[in-house]
């Protein structure tokens, strides 16, 4: 037992050593200095319904917590595309999750990034984004190209280490709700979630 212990360390020593070097390289864009945690992960597929047709879109996916978090959750590998801007962490999801789709690309330019990759509408969209680094007008934008995309009532799941949503609370385009706070997440953190009306 400690043998496979051990050896489950090496490969969460070397996602942390990488998530900290591309955070050092560009802090803005990563946004955490740590990868989400088990707790923030598994919150965040749990709002995904394995049983909705349709791609799933994982915004920023860094490392991929919160993409093994959907795999255990039982969405097939096939129906995942993953949006990353970062090139080494392209390369490590790449590895990492062969059967999943891993697109290179400015999230927030999501209909740009999607073209040939994704067909909607879309089952979720899920982001691990460090939203409240970026100014009101991209998240706007972001959010509105994203619901244009998603089936009617289908998620768009956002974390936040905020108080407040990252996102505008009133919409004509969607309904919103948030998590109780994720205190064995460091930092601790919400997840929000703005449904498409």
């Amino acid at each position: 037992m400690q043998a496979n212990s051990g050896n489950e360390q090496v490969p969460q020593q070397a996602a942390l050593l990488n998530f900290l070097t591309c955070w050092f390289r560009n802090p803005k864009n990563v946004g955490a200095i740590a990868p989400s945690g088990p707790a923030l992960s598994r919150t965040m597929a749990a709002i995904v319904d394995p049983a909705v047709e349709g791609p799933i879109v994982e915004l920023g996916p860094g490392t991929g917590p919160v993409t093994a978090a959907l795999l255990e959750r039982g969405i097939e590998p096939s129906r995942l595309v993953l949006v990353e801007y970062d090139d080494a962490f392209c390369k490590m999801l790449r590895g990492k999750y062969p059967n999943v789709k891993v697109v290179q690309g400015d999230a927030f330019a999501l209909d740009q990034t999607l073209q040939g990759h994704a067909g909607a509408p879309l089952a979720a969209v899920i982001s691990s984004l460090p939203l409240l680094n970026f100014a009101q007008e991209q998240r706007q934008k972001l959010i509105e190209a994203a619901m244009k995309m998603l089936r009617p009532r289908a998620p768009f799941i956002q974390f936040t280490y905020g108080a407040n949503s990252p996102l505008p609370v009133q919409s004509h385009l969607y309904e919103t709700s948030a998590s109780k706070r994720i205190w064995w997440n460091l930092p601790p953190a919400r997840v929000w979630t703005y449904r498409a009306r």
